[in-house]
């Protein structure tokens, strides 16, 4: 055999076993790709749930682990002692919230539709009040006897937005069923929390390196918290002042206006464009003047309740942009619903600082 055949012998083996390495190769990546894809497919309704656990549970650990110094038990314990009060003391409330704006929501879109929805008479005495009490009263009068046919009108243009609301008032039982499963959960994580950390800060250094990854757990577990207590636990505490102060005199729709509340909290615009127009509502209707006086202060001062505790919750985090809550809790709402409305904005924020963080980094080695 000549030193050509040799060659060219040689030449074929080694693009066969370049061919079976490709074939391999593919074989594995393909494999690897399906097993990806499938169990995205298994996991993904359970994403948000999950996330959100998450969220819950490094919001929370801070109480957890002084509940554990405290009272000297053993972590377990402790976040199902947590867990268990945050159902009673918070879920409870938000449950009634939640039925009160399905319930109220269902019946105003129905009214909608029939043209029979009206806005109550005026009380007289609002055209003595100073300024704007002629106008009001005007204006007022005005809906009270013209809205039925007003609403008769624009039913075909706000049926769409009429059955996007009756969406979520339909999956607000759903939702609280998410928010029971995702608070349990986060007792879990809790409960492990050492191991927790521990997991995260070796996903975090196999990501962006043994030096950065603990800097990353550090800066995501801030920003979480930061806007998890300062922004959405503040609008979920003030939704629920206030929306007690609607049921109490009765307001109608209380339900929806407590969510327009809390939506209007996660958002950063101050809570009193909805205590306002609730008090001069009492003021105009209620019979009793100590009824409305008192449920004026008391609105006030849960729609003030805001200023009090931001400087304690988000002052000592990470402050994100407004725009960027804004746009979380926005596409929150439009992607996942009323739980969208929570995740979004965290995990938006979570997104930009870390985002942030990774541009300084390029500037200081630069």
């Amino acid at each position: 055999m000549t030193d050509i055949d040799k060659a060219s012998l040689s030449d074929k083996s080694l693009e066969k076993i370049i061919s079976r390495h490709f074939l391999d190769l593919f074989i594995r990546i393909g494999l690897l790709g399906f097993l990806v894809v499938y169990c995205y497919q298994i996991f993904k309704p359970l994403i948000g749930m999950m996330l959100w656990s998450i969220i819950l549970a490094v919001a929370f650990y801070p109480l957890q682990a002084a509940i554990v110094r405290k009272w000297r038990i053993r972590p377990g314990w402790a976040a199902t002692l947590l867990v268990s009060a945050i159902i009673v003391g918070v879920l409870v409330p938000v449950t009634l919230l939640t039925v009160s704006f399905a319930d109220s929501t269902t019946a105003f879109i129905h009214q909608v539709h029939a043209g029979s929805f009206q806005i109550p008479e005026p009380n007289p005495s609002v055209a003595t009040w100073p300024l704007v009490g002629q106008g009001l009263f005007s204006l007022w009068s005005s809906a009270h006897d013209d809205m039925g046919g007003l609403l008769t009108e624009l039913a075909p243009k706000i049926g769409p937005i009429t059955k996007q609301i009756l969406g979520y008032a339909a999956s607000a039982t759903s939702t609280i069923l998410k928010f029971v499963v995702s608070l349990v959960l986060a007792g879990i994580w809790m409960a492990y929390a050492e191991a927790s950390h521990a997991s995260a800060k070796a996903i975090a250094r196999r990501i962006a390196g043994p030096e950065s990854g603990d800097g990353l757990v550090k800066l995501s577990t801030t920003t979480i918290r930061a806007i998890a207590q300062g922004v959405i636990g503040i609008a979920c505490i003030q939704a629920l002042l206030l929306g007690a102060g609607f049921f109490s005199v009765g307001i109608p729709a209380a339900g929806v206006l407590a969510l327009l509340t809390l939506v209007l909290g996660i958002v950063q615009i101050p809570a009193l464009l909805i205590a306002l127009p609730a008090i001069i509502y009492v003021f105009s209707t209620n019979p009793s003047t100590p009824i409305a006086l008192v449920f004026t202060a008391y609105t006030l001062l849960a729609g003030s309740v805001d200023n009090v505790l931001k400087p304690l919750l988000l002052g000592r985090g990470v402050d994100a942009p407004m725009p960027v809550i804004l746009l979380g809790a926005l596409g929150g709402l439009a992607a996942g619903g009323i739980i969208g409305l929570f995740l979004g904005p965290v995990m938006l924020a979570l997104g930009y600082q870390l985002f942030t963080a990774w541009v300084r980094q390029g500037q200081s080695e630069n």
